[in-house]
């Protein structure tokens, strides 16, 4: 008898394959609407992640001052991150994202009104940064634990990598056009887009459907914090990917000192774009994720990722020519959108829903305190030896520090999304929740 096989992909088929999967887009009038509203507010919110380290080096002309944001953003973001993953669990996951979009809208008008004094102070600076923290600790949860509530179980690997490329749509456009608002137009202007970009992406999140706490949910409670830090010890896979992001963002996020490096490099017309090249290169993985889904050991892909992004940062670092300096910060963020990706698939496959907004609490402080103390880090280094040195030595720390990490924790290098027993009892739960919908 003759083996048939089946013809091999047209070249049209293996494109399609690789092009992003959109089926979360059609099937959740929710995630859309979140798409969108997440899309404008993270535009605006990288115009001030630009202007507000360049305001405070026109004001103090200090690397260590500028990588303090760090530090001043880290006790709020910890304090409320665990708390608003408490709060994700306990209330109306919708209320919580609206009061705080709000919120955040606010701060940026008060740096809008602070750069508008004749002399701008400094101090404001850091009392918003810490505020911002504050309600993005609040927020984020809830922004992640209602993602898998809209989005069919299959489809989450898909909605994680459609929502990165919305980051980085923002996150090219936002810092590449804060360099020419704040050279043009002056920095008033990026507080004021970004404050209307607030006010623009609350009114499309008030179209979303209510998301209440389960019947059961118990009251937010440092009790119900400690169960879920108590749930994430229990699971060395998800410690992984937590340990192992905190580490390459410790040691290789050196954004702060970027106006430094800019000086350095005779190329200060290139601010804007090293703020931009990391999303650039994680734009073209998101653009090409169609590939993300058949991917099945996912732990091994988040440590080798991140270990390539230590690699291109340093790298960039040793570097003398702007043009390849922005290269490989666009190597640096693709490989950190690798990493993220695997991550968040094993996050969203596999913590009950019930654990969900308190497991990204503290998922919220694995990929955010370590940018934080990773400012601090970068900053400091560069005003105890050089920018130069601040950059790659952190790129190899980031590396070795990956490296000892994969051999401590080997569930998360073997980790297999279809033989996990959380994410196949995960998959059985929702399947069985569908049938009881339909019925």
């Amino acid at each position: 008898m003759t083996e048939h096989h089946p013809p091999p992909p047209s070249p049209a088929g293996r494109l399609r394959a690789l092009l992003p999967d959109l089926s979360p887009w059609h099937s959740s009038p929710d995630f859309r609407r979140m798409w969108i509203a997440g899309l404008v507010t993270v535009f605006g919110s990288f115009l001030t992640f630009v202007a507000v380290p360049l305001q405070l080096k026109e004001l103090t002309g200090s690397t260590l001052a500028v990588g303090a944001v760090g530090a001043v953003e880290l006790v709020p973001l910890i304090v409320f991150g665990l708390y608003g993953g408490a709060l994700a669990d306990a209330l109306d996951r919708r209320k919580l994202i609206l009061w705080t979009e709000a919120g955040l809208g606010v701060l940026s008008g008060m740096l809008l009104l602070n750069t508008l004094l004749p002399h701008p102070m400094v101090w404001p600076l850091y009392v918003v940064a810490a505020l911002v923290s504050a309600l993005t600790g609040l927020q984020r949860p809830a922004l992640q634990a209602i993602v898998p509530r809209i989005v069919p179980h299959e489809q989450l690997p898909a909605a994680i990598a459609l929502n990165s490329m919305r980051w980085q749509v923002g996150a090219i456009a936002g810092p590449s056009l804060a360099g020419v608002v704040i050279t043009f137009a002056g920095l008033p202007w990026a507080y004021f887009l970004d404050a209307l970009s607030f006010a623009l992406s609350l009114v499309l999140a008030l179209g979303l459907a209510p998301s209440p706490a389960s019947h059961d949910a118990e009251k937010p409670s440092l009790r119900g914090i400690l169960d879920g830090a108590r749930y994430a010890w229990s699971r060395k896979e998800l410690l992984g990917t937590y340990a192992v992001d905190m580490a390459a963002m410790f040691f290789a996020y050196p954004t702060a000192i970027f106006p430094f490096l800019a000086d350095d490099l005779d190329a200060r017309w290139a601010l804007g774009l090293m703020y931009s090249a990391g999303a650039v290169g994680s734009l073209v993985v998101s653009l090409t994720s169609g590939w993300v889904s058949r991917i099945h050991r996912h732990g091994r892909l988040v440590v080798l990722a991140a270990a390539g992004w230590g690699a291109a940062m340093a790298v960039a670092g040793w570097l003398h020519n702007v043009w390849l300096v922005l290269l490989f910060l666009a190597v640096a963020g693709g490989c950190d959108t690798v990493s993220g990706l695997f991550r968040s698939a094993i996050w969203d496959q596999t913590i009950p829903d019930e654990l969900r907004g308190r497991l990204a609490g503290i998922e919220l402080l694995s990929y955010s305190v370590g940018p934080q103390l990773g400012q601090v880090r970068a900053g400091g280094m560069a005003a105890l030896t050089s920018v130069r040195t601040s950059v790659w030595s952190g790129g190899l720390a980031c590396v070795a520090s990956v490296g000892l990490l994969a051999v401590s924790l080997p569930k998360l290098m073997s980790y297999d999304q279809r033989t996990d027993p959380h994410a196949v009892r995960m998959r059985q739960r929702k399947a069985a929740e569908a049938v009881s919908e339909a019925a």
